[in-house]
């Protein structure tokens, strides 16, 4: 494979694949993606083209069976293509659990999306009433139901509809959400309801537009205390005012009230529980801990992995 292409050879290659795609915009973009992320020559591509044609298959189906692109390349190429946030290899090593962006077209990712369309719509007003907007907190009965996960993997797959979103970690007794999106922890959530200034306490997310993240900081001696304040229900309005979905990561049930605490300021949770994990009773017990702060249960999420 050639490390240089000249310029003559790119536009050769340019007309190669509008010669063979007048009418297809979409696929001809994808193979011009292709040829610049691998640096291929004209013969490379003419030959792409020459495979295409004889075994009917797409322009990216073609490159990988001749061993001139990954998997991988094709996906980036889509992503780049519809402006759809896709991680790169850095990416995958740094934050694995971030399906919905690694592996944006994979079974769980899909299981995601369809869980997003379910929540939008439960916080869509009927005709003629108000919409009342609120910050969704995922809250689960016990540790390692796939709570901080399934947050995360949601924030992204708003963000990638093209909405500012932003995951503040709730959980200031075990917070996890600076690890899953590989940002700085030094200053954060704590910090704001505490009284300090709040100077750089959200993160952008590096590689996904629209996505932010507010890190717990410093874990306090004081977890429950700080979110009872009247400090936390004024942050969560002042940042519903600044971004089009909040999503509010909370420690598991068994830590204590905190997460029942969040979810009321919130207004709307979603419970996370794991299959042939969680009791039944702890889902109930959770539901009505819902209903009686008045938080509306957006639905409960079983976890199978």
């Amino acid at each position: 494979m050639n490390t240089e292409v000249p310029h003559a050879s790119a536009a050769a290659a340019d007309a190669a694949l509008n010669s063979t795609f007048p009418k297809n915009e979409d696929i001809r973009a994808i193979g011009e993606i292709i040829r610049d992320t691998r640096n291929l020559s004209v013969e490379e591509v003419a030959s792409i083209l020459d495979y295409q044609r004889k075994n009917g298959v797409r322009f990216g189906e073609a490159a990988i069976a001749l061993n001139l692109a990954t998997p991988d390349d094709v996906l980036r190429a889509l992503a780049l293509q519809f402006n759809y946030a896709f991680g790169g290899e850095e990416r995958q090593r740094l934050s694995p659990e971030l399906v919905a962006l690694n592996q944006p077209f994979g079974q769980q990712a899909e299981a995601i999306r369809a869980i997003r369309a379910q929540i939008m719509l439960r916080n869509t007003a009927e005709p003629g009433e108000a919409r009342v907007k609120r910050a969704l907190a995922v809250i689960s009965p016990d540790a390692g139901d796939g709570k901080t996960f399934f947050c995360a993997n949601l924030a992204v797959s708003l963000a990638q509809l093209g909405a500012r979103t932003l995951v503040v970690d709730g959980d200031l007794r075990g917070p996890r959400m600076h690890e899953v999106f590989a940002v700085s922890s030094q200053s954060g959530l704590s910090g704001l309801l505490a009284g300090r200034r709040g100077d750089g306490v959200i993160k952008a997310v590096k590689g996904v537009p629209n996505l932010f993240v507010m890190p717990v900081g410093v874990s306090p001696p004081n977890p429950l205390e700080l979110v009872e304040g009247p400090a936390f229900g004024a942050l969560l309005q002042e940042l519903l005012g600044r971004f089009d979905h909040v999503l509010v990561d909370t420690p598991a049930g068994g830590y204590g009230a905190d997460n029942a605490v969040v979810a009321s300021r919130c207004g709307m949770a979603l419970i996370v529980a794991r299959k042939n994990a969680s009791r039944v009773q702890s889902l109930q017990d959770l539901v009505q801990t819902m209903i009686a702060s008045n938080t509306q249960v957006a639905g409960v999420i079983m976890n199978e992995i």
